[in-house]
């Protein structure tokens, strides 16, 4: 009773007085908040599975594009890396603009999922951006690689839902960025792989944490002491991605099956989505008892909205419910 009473007394605390979703974004804070909010309007364009030309910009503003999809599709969000001839390796710039741009969904209460992918084909992400990294003096690195490992909790810690559509490699960063989201769904021909200890490092930004929490120790340690990477079919017999799919003429399959995925999600009530995530994610950190309580304090933030009492009467009249996030 006692850590369900503490459980119930964190979400109410850190609850505003005007809504119910303040709780869902602000645990778990494992990194700082970082401040930036998106105010730049950047190109907007997504992978097309009809063999369009997809569009690239050199602009150093465009190395993230982000679409807010509308329609049956409103409230889902896609991120789209956008550096071809970098093969979307992560550098500052990538860096700040990713940061904006979970910012911005993070406070946003009408998005409902949120989907990284690449717009580049055959690359998901290579990992951090090497040859930037070579030109920094050595008093910057880590400091980088404290801003990238902060992206990259405060991607996993966004109340929505997230899906990584990896049409291609994943490597190094690139991997640690789509661990960090809640489900993955790779290409039979993508590669992924923590391959750090090939440059005489350890991964940075979480994937010695999160890949055991994915595929278990053992086959974790295998994969990065050997620096092994992995094709999109192995990933899915491993646990690595919950979904491999064969790969189409426009290379964009994965995230196509990400996009259904997130059509599932859509009608369905974000406030319980969003506190089913966070008694996920702290729940599975704790034993079985202390996980019940923190799954009972979530369940009392759902008690008292809206969106519950239209699931009731929309059960009742036999019609489709009209969530709306309240």
């Amino acid at each position: 009773m006692a850590v369900l009473v503490g459980c119930r007394v964190l979400l109410q605390a850190i609850r505003p007085q005007t809504g119910t979703l303040e709780g869902v974004r602000r645990l778990p804070e494992h990194a700082k908040s970082l401040h930036n909010v998106l105010n730049n309007k950047l190109l907007c364009i997504r992978p097309t599975s009809n063999g369009a030309t997809r569009h690239y910009s050199s602009d150093i503003k465009d190395d993230l594009s982000i679409r807010y999809l509308d329609g049956e599709d409103s409230g889902i969000v896609v991120f789209g890396i956008n550096r071809p001839k970098q093969k979307n390796a992560i550098s500052k710039n990538l860096v700040i603009r990713m940061t904006e741009a979970v910012e911005s969904v993070k406070k946003n209460n009408k998005v409902r999922t949120v989907i990284i992918c690449s717009m580049v084909p055959g690359i998901f992400c290579a990992g951090a951006d090497l040859k930037e990294r070579a030109k920094m003096h050595q008093s910057e690195v880590g400091p980088f690689v404290s801003k990238a490992r902060a992206l990259i909790s405060e991607l996993g810690n966004l109340p929505m839902p997230t899906i990584a559509a990896i049409d291609g490699a994943a490597l190094g960063g690139g991997l640690e960025m789509a661990l960090s989201c809640d489900i993955r769904i790779a290409s039979n021909n993508a590669k992924l792989g923590l391959t750090e200890t090939k440059l005489a490092i350890i991964p940075g930004a979480g994937g010695t944490q999160r890949l055991p929490r994915a595929i278990g120790v053992a086959l974790a340690k295998e994969l990065i002491f050997a620096a092994r990477a992995i094709d999109g079919t192995e990933a899915k017999r491993l646990g690595l991605v919950s979904h491999a799919v064969e790969q189409n003429n426009s290379g964009d399959a994965a995230y196509l099956r990400a996009l259904d995925l997130a059509r599932e999600f859509n009608p369905n009530g974000p406030i319980a989505i969003r506190m089913a995530k966070l008694a996920i994610n702290q729940g599975i950190e704790v034993d079985l008892n202390t996980g019940l309580a923190i799954e009972e304090a979530c369940y009392a933030q759902v008690i008292p909205t809206k969106d519950r009492l239209e699931g009731l009467a929309a059960f009742k009249e036999k019609r489709p419910p009209r969530f709306k996030g309240e």
